[in-house]
């Protein structure tokens, strides 16, 4: 499949591996950007967007959790700005969120993926997350797994609402129209949170991964455990899983799955803060910082966040199922989305790096597609991964 875009010389390790992914790896249409001293040096795509359809220059895609980089970011411009404090209690912003016990979560708790509210209980409505005032009620309402702060277990469904109705609560915008006004727009971005209707004809759709022969732990709890975390997540989401390639879907403030961009939206994104730039340096340190590790109590395998980022995990110790994770340094954080698409950044090497794709694959963490990308950007820059598979400059 032909590649087209620009690569420096200097990165053509990655080019090689984005062909590889073509030719040898099954992927079907995706785009890779990475900029390195706020310049880009590789800007790639090739394949297909949709059979007989070229994935070109400016398609975009779902990227799936990648888009809660995009929401976290927001909640620390406004903590970078004093109007959001990471340690107060949600109850400061959202009083209604102290019902049934949640009266001493944190904003960092639920940035941390420590809230305890990773699903819900009760059974969701058709197209419930098109109500955000719905969900902000369900959640507000909800009592906990467990007592904030004390485990963390992935929000894959529920962040961005949560995270989105503190921020709604402290600027009166939409999560989506505060992400426009304050970072995509500013930044020349074509990544959205809420898909403006005109675009729709540039978005390739999601191939959903092949079944694999052993299924990671996560979705065998789910299939066998049916009032188990998995199965609540997979089975009580209003029907999203089976909708989100949908017009209406892609119109939809999604704040922790629903993002519609491509690589270099998700590099864009991440460049200013690779730089130094948009935050200070004191906020710049808690997005980077890690602040719970270890065993997920959703995902069933070691995850590792910061606030409101995924930070580097290696997992390859675990059966090949379990075993992918987000092989980058310890200086970096970003997010990976379903299927394996990547956007991050690492302030050490000055490096921000944005993968997305059609063709999903079946893991937990980035696809092997997207890593040896990273793998190769990181190789070009000088570093060096024999150290617990963390990459780090020698």
């Amino acid at each position: 499949m032909t590649v087209q875009g620009t690569c420096d010389p200097r990165f053509s390790l990655v080019r090689e591996e984005f062909e590889r992914n073509l030719a040898e790896r099954g992927e079907i249409g995706a785009s890779v950007c990475v900029m390195v001293d706020g310049e880009v040096v590789v800007d790639l795509w090739g394949g297909e967007a949709a059979p007989g359809t070229p994935w070109l220059h400016d398609t975009i895609g779902h990227v799936w959790s990648c888009t809660k980089g995009a929401t976290a970011l927001c909640a620390h411009l406004l903590a970078a700005r004093g109007e959001l404090d990471l340690d107060a209690p949600v109850i400061r912003y959202w009083p209604e969120y102290g019902a049934a016990g949640k009266g001493a979560t944190l904003v960092r708790h639920v940035l941390t993926h420590q809230a305890g509210l990773p699903v819900l209980r009760e059974p969701l409505p058709a197209e419930a997350f098109l109500d955000w005032k719905l969900m902000a009620e369900r959640l507000a309402v909800a009592e906990p797994f467990w007592e904030p702060g004390t485990r963390h277990g992935y929000h894959a469904l529920t962040f961005g609402f949560l995270v989105g109705e503190i921020i709604r609560r402290i600027s009166g915008r939409s999560l989506g129209t505060f992400f426009r006004e304050e970072v995509a727009d500013p930044l020349g971005l074509e990544f959205w949170l809420g898909l403006p209707e005109e675009q729709e004809g540039r978005v390739a759709p999601t191939i959903p991964a092949d079944v694999p022969a052993e299924l990671p732990s996560f979705y065998v709890k789910a299939f066998s455990d049916p009032s188990s975390m998995p199965a609540l997540l997979l089975g009580n989401d209003g029907g999203f899983m089976t909708s989100s390639d949908t017009r209406e879907s892609h119109a939809g403030e999604y704040g922790s799955v629903g993002a519609i961009t491509n690589a270099r939206g998700l590099a864009g994104m991440y460049r200013p803060l690779s730089l130094g730039e948009l935050v200070p340096a004191e906020q710049r340190s808690i997005m980077a910082r890690t602040e719970s590790a270890g065993m997920d109590a959703v995902l069933g395998v070691p995850t590792r966040w910061s606030a409101g980022f995924m930070k580097s995990t290696d997992n390859r110790h675990l059966p090949a199922a379990d075993s992918e994770g987000a092989l980058m340094s310890e200086s970096a954080f970003g997010h990976a989305g379903m299927g394996g698409s990547v956007g991050f950044c690492d302030p050490g090497a000055r490096l921000a790096f944005g993968y997305s794709m059609n063709k999903q694959g079946s893991g937990l963490g980035i696809n092997p597609r997207g890593q040896a990308l990273t793998d190769a950007a990181y190789r070009t820059l000088g570093y060096d991964r024999a150290n617990g598979g963390i990459w780090y400059r020698p």
